[in-house]
């Protein structure tokens, strides 16, 4: 009896028994909510929700003794912010990533399309810290520590976001890991490919929160200026920098990527954890506050 048809039979169970990939198509995600006459882009939904809930979660904050700033000055924060995020992200993604969009104006304006960079929304939020903090006497410092810890919820929202869309996918992966997917877009081929918004969203979102939110509420971390601020750009871009090797360059920095050995995300992270670093070292080389150093609130006698 010849064990050819034997050998055969087997390869072909084995061959059956290996799992296709998931289909993103497959999971029935919708990119908004249609409300007939308008349609609530999840995308706008997560930029929408993670400012109220910074504005939220800051609120509560400044009630803590020692609080750099007062609630009016949170007010101003929340609307320059909401600029320097909207106005600094698509700037950003301009800069960074798509230098054709200066050259069409009104693309520009096409916030709806989709395209706003991380980096550049970080910047547009420093610069407004800085405006509310030199008008009114505050911090920056300080206020910036405040700030940290609110980051992460939107971080979150924001690549779960990118993930119902369908975009930013990351790179062709094995497709014996079980959950690897082909993602629908004509430019993704055929190819299982990492889903790595799904990591954005864990570690630079649930894990870094779950780093800085217990560091303000259970710690001391708050009086030594500098350090939340510090661990926030160390580890969003320590992060940023590892899931990049999964993450697929944008289209038109491909090659940008290949002369570098590293993709435009990993460039810009680098001077962020180098400044991480230095704001940690510094914050735990100064004497903590309260320990013959003034605290100064913005609450008191304002």
């Amino acid at each position: 009896m010849s064990l050819v048809p034997h050998v055969l039979d087997l390869l072909a169970a084995g061959a059956s028994a290996v799992k296709p990939p998931l289909q993103w198509a497959d999971l029935g995600l919708q990119k908004g909510i249609d409300l007939g006459f308008f349609t609530l882009r999840y995308y706008s939904l997560a930029y929408l929700l993670g400012i109220i809930f910074g504005y939220w979660h800051l609120s509560r904050m400044i009630r803590q003794a020692g609080s750099p700033l007062a609630q009016r000055h949170v007010d101003d924060l929340f609307f320059w912010c909401t600029i320097g995020i909207i106005a600094g992200g698509r700037l950003g993604y301009a800069t960074f990533y798509d230098h054709d969009l200066y050259a069409q104006p009104l693309r520009l304006l096409r916030l709806w399309e989709g395209g706003m960079s991380f980096h550049g929304g970080l910047i547009g939020v420093v610069l407004a810290i800085a405006l509310v903090c030199r008008q009114a006497g505050l911090s920056f410092v300080r206020v910036t520590d405040y700030i940290a810890p609110c980051v992460p919820m939107g971080l979150f929202l924001g690549r779960i976001a990118n993930f119902i869309n369908g975009e930013l996918w990351g790179r062709v992966a094995d497709s014996d890991l079980p959950w690897v997917m082909v993602f629908p877009d004509p430019a993704a081929g055929p190819f299982a490919r990492h889903p790595s918004q799904l990591y954005e969203a864990g570690l630079e979102g649930l894990a870094l929160g779950a780093v800085l939110i217990p560091l303000f509420w259970l710690t001391r971390a708050r009086w030594r200026p500098g350090l939340l601020m510090g661990v926030f750009a160390l580890g969003y871009g320590a992060a940023r920098f590892t899931v990049e090797f999964f993450r697929e360059p944008d289209a038109q920095l491909q090659d940008f990527a290949a002369r570098t050995h590293m993709s435009m995300g990993q460039w810009l992270c680098v001077p962020m954890i180098a400044l991480g670093l230095y704001l940690v070292l510094c914050a735990l080389m100064r004497p903590m506050l309260g320990a013959g150093v003034p605290v100064v609130s913005a609450q008191d006698g304002q």
